[in-house]
Order: C-alpha cells, then sequence, then structure tokens
C-alpha cells in the first residue's frame, strides 16, 4: 500500500531526528498546521496558495521534492472535492398567472410599507433630537468651565475583576491557541470573526508569527496594538492578567516589565497675573508769595514747609539841602 502524502512527509522528519518544533521554527509554519499536513487533514489550514506553500516548504525542509509533494496535494483536494455530496436541484417551469402574479406582489407591498415606515420613524427620530438640542454649545460650555477655574476628571480604567480579550484575525482564518486559567484550547478562528475569550486570574495566547500583523485585539473593550512577532521563534505568545491588565488597557499596547506607563495630565488652568498699582506723585506750584499745597507721595499727604514772604528793603531818599542865605554888606 502506497503512502500518502503526510505519512512521506513524517516519515522524512523523522528520518532526520527532526521534531515539529524544530521544523516549524526553522520554516515558520505553524505546528498545528504541520501535524494537519501529516495527518492528511487540510481542513484547519487556511486553504488556496497558503496550503500548496506550507505542504511545498515542508517538503524542501525534509528533502523530498517539494513539486511531487504539491501535484500530489493537488490530486488529494480534487479527489476530496469530488467525494463531497452535490445537491441536485430539479427545476420544474411554471407559467405566471395574474393570481400568481398577484400573490407575488404581496411580499413586495409589505416590505416596501415596512421600509417606508422605517424612514418615516427614522426622520422624526432626527427631528425629535434636534429640536432637543441646547441652544448653547458645547464648545461654549467648555470654555466657561475653563474660565472658571472647572479641572476636568480623566476617564478611570474599568475594574479587572474578568478580563475579556476579542481576538479578530483580519485577513485569513488563524489556529489559536489559548490557556485560560490552566486551561488549554486550540482552534481556527475563521477571519473576520471575532473570538471573545473571558478568565479570571490570567490567559495566555500563542498563534503563528507571520500573522503578527494580520490580528485586531480589544482589551475590555478597548482596542490595543497586538505585539509584534518576536525576534526568534515561530509564534506570537502573550499573558496578561490582573497584574498587567491595567496598565495594557492604559498604554493601548503590551508593555515591558518596569516600563512607565503615561498617566492622564490635565492642562494647568491659567490665573490673571495681578495689576500693579502706580504711585502718583505731584510736584506743587510754587506761586510767589503764596505756600505751596501739600506733597503727595503715595497714599501719604506730607505738609510742605511754608515759605515767608520777605518785604524788599525801602530805601530813603537823601534829605535836600537848602542854601543859606547871602547877606549884603
Amino acid at each position: 500500500m502506497s503512502q500518502t502524502l503526510g505519512e512521506k512527509l513524517r516519515e522524512a522528519r523523522e528520518e532526520r531526528g527532526l521534531s515539529i518544533g524544530e521544523v516549524a521554527e526553522q520554516t515558520r509554519i505553524s505546528g498545528l498546521y504541520l501535524e494537519s499536513i501529516e495527518r492528511d487533514d487540510y481542513k484547519p489550514l487556511p486553504g488556496g496558495i497558503f496550503n500548496k506553500g506550507f505542504v511545498k516548504s515542508y517538503a524542501k525542509f525534509v528533502g523530498l521534492d517539494e513539486n511531487e509533494a504539491v501535484q500530489e496535494y493537488s490530486r488529494i483536494v480534487t479527489k476530496t472535492e469530488g467525494l463531497e455530496d452535490k445537491e441536485l436541484r430539479v427545476y420544474r417551469s411554471e407559467v405566471l398567472t395574474d393570481d400568481n402574479v398577484a400573490n407575488s406582489m404581496v411580499p413586495t407591498l409589505i416590505f416596501a410599507g415596512i421600509i417606508l415606515a422605517l424612514i418615516t420613524g427614522g426622520v422624526l427620530f432626527l427631528l425629535n433630537y434636534l429640536q432637543n438640542q441646547p441652544a448653547t454649545p458645547a464648545a461654549n460650555t467648555n470654555v466657561n468651565a475653563n474660565r472658571t477655574g472647572a479641572v476636568p476628571t480623566p476617564t478611570p480604567a474599568p475594574s479587572f475583576n474578568e478580563i475579556r480579550i476579542e481576538f479578530t484575525p483580519t485577513a485569513e482564518a488563524i489556529s489559536l491557541t489559548s490557556v485560560v486559567d490552566g486551561k488549554q484550547i486550540s482552534e481556527v478562528v475563521p477571519a473576520g470573526t471575532p473570538k471573545v475569550i473571558t478568565a479570571r486570574e490570567s490567559l495566555r495566547l500563542s498563534y503563528w508569527a507571520g500573522f503578527s500583523d494580520k490580528v485586531a485585539l480589544k482589551l475590555n473593550g478597548k482596542a490595543i496594538e497586538p505585539p509584534p512577532a518576536p525576534a526568534r521563534g515561530s509564534s506570537v505568545t502573550f499573558t496578561i492578567d490582573k497584574a498587567n491588565a491595567e496598565a495594557i488597557y492604559t498604554a493601548g499596547r503590551f508593555v515591558q516589565p518596569g516600563e512607565a506607563t503615561p498617566s492622564p495630565t490635565v492642562a494647568p488652568v491659567a490665573t490673571p497675573a495681578a495689576v500693579p498699582t502706580a504711585t502718583v506723585s505731584t510736584n506743587p506750584v510754587t506761586t510767589p508769595g503764596l505756600s505751596p499745597g501739600p506733597v503727595i507721595r503715595g497714599n501719604t499727604a506730607t505738609p510742605a514747609p511754608a515759605r515767608t514772604a520777605t518785604p524788599a528793603a525801602r530805601t530813603t531818599p537823601p534829605a535836600r539841602t537848602t542854601p543859606a542865605a547871602t547877606q549884603t554888606p
């Protein structure tokens, strides 16, 4: 009896003394995929050209002719598809009469009425929503809050009494191995279908490193950045528990042990600067013969010393001399 493709690959691997893990590390193919190929079970694989690429890489690594391996895989797939049950649909001709036309119009009219009712309800809801909106825009409310010195309160992280991960393949199906509170589960998650996993204490996920950029993750409802492919090894493996869940949630990515996580900051509220008070100094205007007013310096009025007017010296004109009378002899 001739050997199957999976048996040939397994025998070639065992002759070289290689394990599934070693082949997976060198070929960058998931160990689950390699085990499925050796069992001739290709359902867990992504399908299409990916399956041919996996078979070709596996055969080349263990020393088999990769072209013959791909051809044998194609024969297996063709044979499997030919053995699948195919429904035979029997069509019969139908003559449309007036009664048939009337009956066929009833579902159409009902569907059109439902659509019209939904559109009408949506328009009424939108009008009611717009009428109930406050007159003051939200932006003005925020400005008033800043003016009064109100400090916004940062949104706290949720409680992690339960760790909830949402794993979604974005491009193709991914074989996922999860360890939830010590219980291991292996399954294939279809592309575009979110897989929700919850744990009380901790969970660990592992998948092929080639899919590191084809995964979307959410932690307790918040999208987080998936971990990158490791420098060594063929799989991406990460653990989330109560010790690091809050840090990962806050940072939005997987943080290293001891790495500081960003904390929400609040912008300081500007305080108006004090207006300095000018000191006015008034110099008195001196008028001859009058005493000046008080001198104002700051807030204290200091009276100026009185100035006494000194009268000018009065000059006495010289006495007038009268010449003596001349006597006549």
